[in-house]
């Protein structure tokens, strides 16, 4: 493994101040560089504030650091001295403390709590942020967990969290080495693995808060001006789950929350596109909580136990011309005359969802498909064991929302509907698979995932990380590899 700061920290940061001169290649590596610079940085931050907070413990009197300069504690004269919030110097301070080596009484040094952690941060190789996503988590499990369990977690949560999509140096074409890399996953993504390991370390965890259970409702009113209006009060846990399906909607572009006192005429979306080309988001952050409810009905009506409509399960019943599939081209409509795209019919037919009728040029039916070629009910419950969640690195999609995905076509492969052909890819993910450069394929049974090239240079087929029950395994697996 390379070094993780630029060479040229100064020159870095130069190129960085000077941005918009910069070439879409220059402007991300030079981001990730400068990140990998700022790592070091916040590392010292942390540590610094560690020691300040030590030197102002209470048992020391009149001769804390902190009394001396005036201030009430420790976290007073690092807001003070830096400028930061209240809350950011105590997340350092915590932070610190916990990565921290000490002295006992009888001279002998008293290790960090997390010695991990405390290590990729001196190294640069560790973020700020995901640091704290594994000390916060972890750390109300060392009073109940086994230590040796513990430590497992936390080297595995780091060797996960420094994990980079290349482990090779670029050489440029100035003859100069890179010294950074994308990580593979993000800081929130380390937080979700981190739950799951807090939740193997303290199966019991911590009773759940009921007061509020029984405030709990949801009530949709008489329509107005063709609308029906939604009120309620959500429990944390269900707006939790909507939340995150709705963040993995929504792009950067995306229009904050309007103020819902004002008309839906006055929240106009920026529909303009971004510098590369790719359509910018048009719907607002509440058109997406929308739409998020949409996608949850559809998955309800997929499900064994929805109840039936006619003695039949809820299934969208879509109409195509033999030849229009064949092609790829042309138009397909549903069982209530909405049109659709051929490749949209394709598209949530791999998902379970349709019917597929065709028909030929003088109407008559001349196909019929029945859902036996969709994966079964018990297919999907041991794929979502297996993957946990949408497979894409950084794509925090639940099991529950999550389509299954034929790695091989079913056109290529029809008798490839089979655990060992089939992983989990949220809605977003599965229907811009082809063109957002991500490509999955099947080894021995498990996912493994290649990066767009912008990621991974190398262009390295990685197996997935599991956010499920069987990623303690998969990760002996890997290592045993």
């Amino acid at each position: 493994m390379y070094e993780s700061a630029p060479r040229d920290p100064c020159g870095v940061v130069r190129r960085a101040l000077d941005a918009v001169s910069l070439s879409d290649d220059e402007l991300v590596r030079i981001l990730t560089e400068v990140e990998s610079l700022a790592r070091f940085v916040d590392a010292a931050g942390v540590r610094l504030a560690a020691e300040v907070a030590h030197r102002s413990r209470r048992e020391l009197g009149g001769e804390r650091l902190s009394a001396r300069r005036g201030c009430r504690n420790g976290a007073e004269l690092v807001q003070r001295a830096t400028g930061v919030s209240g809350a950011s110097a105590g997340r350092r301070i915590r932070l610190g403390l916990a990565t921290r080596a000490d002295v006992g009484l009888a001279g002998g040094e008293i290790p960090a709590r997390f010695p991990a952690v405390a290590e990729s941060l001196a190294a640069g190789d560790l973020g700020v942020e995901a640091a704290q996503a594994i000390v916060t988590t972890l750390e109300p499990t060392l009073g109940v967990a086994d230590p040796s369990h513990a430590a497992a977690a936390e080297a595995d949560l780091v060797a996960a969290a420094t994990e980079t999509w290349t482990d090779e140096p670029e050489h440029r074409a100035d003859g100069a080495i890179g010294g950074a890399a994308p990580p593979v996953i993000d800081a929130d993504t380390v937080r979700v693995q981190a739950k799951v390991w807090a939740e193997y370390l303290d199966p019991d965890g911590s009773a759940p808060d009921e007061r509020d259970e029984e405030r709990r409702f949801m009530a949709l009113h008489r329509p107005r001006r063709g609308l029906v209006p939604v009120t309620g009060l959500l429990l944390p846990q269900v707006a939790a789950m909507l939340r995150t399906y709705a963040d993995a909607w929504t792009s950067p572009r995306t229009e904050p929350v309007p103020d819902p006192t004002r008309a839906p005429g006055d929240c106009v979306p920026d529909d303009a596109a971004d510098g590369d080309g790719a359509p910018a988001e048009t719907r607002s952050r509440a058109q997406v909580m929308h739409d998020v409810l949409a996608t949850a009905l559809n998955v309800a009506a997929r499900v064994v136990d929805a109840p039936s409509v006619a003695g039949n399960a809820p299934t969208l019943v879509v109409v195509a011309r033999e030849s229009d599939l064949v092609s790829g081209e042309g138009a397909a409509q549903t069982d209530d005359g909405t049109a659709l795209s051929i490749t949209a019919a394709r598209h949530v037919g791999c998902a379970g969802a349709v019917q597929r009728v065709g028909i030929d040029a003088a109407g008559r039916i001349v196909g019929l498909w029945s859902s036996e070629r969709c994966f079964t009910g018990a297919q999907r419950r041991a794929i979502a064991l297996r993957d946990g969640g949408c497979v894409i690195p950084g794509c925090h999609v639940s099991a529950a929302w999550c389509e299954v995905h034929h790695v091989v076509p079913h056109a290529d492969d029809p008798d490839g509907t089979t655990t060992d052909n089939g992983t989990l890819l949220c809605w977003h993910h599965h229907r811009t698979l082809e063109t957002s450069g991500w490509a999955i394929r099947m080894v021995d049974g498990l996912p493994w995932i290649k990066a767009p090239g912008w990621l991974d240079r190398a262009g390295r087929w990685r197996p997935s990380r599991p956010g499920g029950p069987t990623a303690a395994g998969q990760s002996r697996v890997r290592r045993q590899r």
